[in-house]
């Protein structure tokens, strides 16, 4: 009888190894993701900005190297430090937060070198308009979390944008640039 178990045994134990991994699903964590831009002020400073609240889902599958992610921000939650600025922002010159109180990314292809996440295309809808947009991954990994006891993934992706596919042409007239740096730091936690 311990041989018929210990075979039992093995032979779980086996098919588990051998088995391939199963898509996944993972919530955006809030506290370790942030949403920043940056753009140029008139050739001298550098304005920055970040969006407070946010969240999302990540559908990952390793040995697939599928994916498919979705990450809302609201659009009123936008903060620079400056509360005069913040308030242009959410303004139609900017924003439109009142009519447009979310911005959202939705992607559905990653691009794998090995088992790390090095690019994930998809649609950035702002202001009403979709576009494509192409993040690159500066950092990517998994990992068990010592704390939570689940694996989490995530890294740093960043874009440039051309603010005026979105209809954002505020001080483009006044030679304020119309591209913008996107940079995404994202942590996903296993459902």
């Amino acid at each position: 009888m311990k041989k018929i178990l210990a075979l039992a045994a093995l032979a779980a134990t086996t098919a588990a190894t051998v088995l391939p991994a199963q898509a996944a699903t993972y919530a955006i964590d809030p506290t370790h993701t942030f949403v920043t831009f940056e753009f140029p002020h008139f050739g001298t400073s550098t304005n920055r900005g970040r969006f407070d609240k946010k969240e999302g889902t990540v559908e990952f599958d390793r040995a697939a190297r599928t994916g498919r992610v979705e990450l809302t921000l609201e659009t009123g939650s936008v903060s620079s430090g400056v509360p005069a600025f913040d308030k242009h922002l959410r303004a139609d010159d900017f924003f439109a937060s009142e009519q447009f109180p979310t911005a959202k990314f939705v992607a559905d292809k990653f691009t794998f070198d090995g088992d790390k996440v090095t690019e994930v295309a998809g649609q950035l809808t702002l202001r009403g308009k979709t576009n494509p947009v192409v993040l690159k991954a500066n950092r990517f990994n998994c990992y068990q979390n010592p704390m939570l006891k689940r694996e989490v993934c995530g890294g740093d992706f960043e874009t440039t944008l051309q603010r005026s596919l979105w209809g954002v042409n505020w001080g483009l007239n006044m030679g304020a640039p119309d591209n913008v740096k996107l940079v995404i730091q994202v942590e996903a936690i296993k459902q």
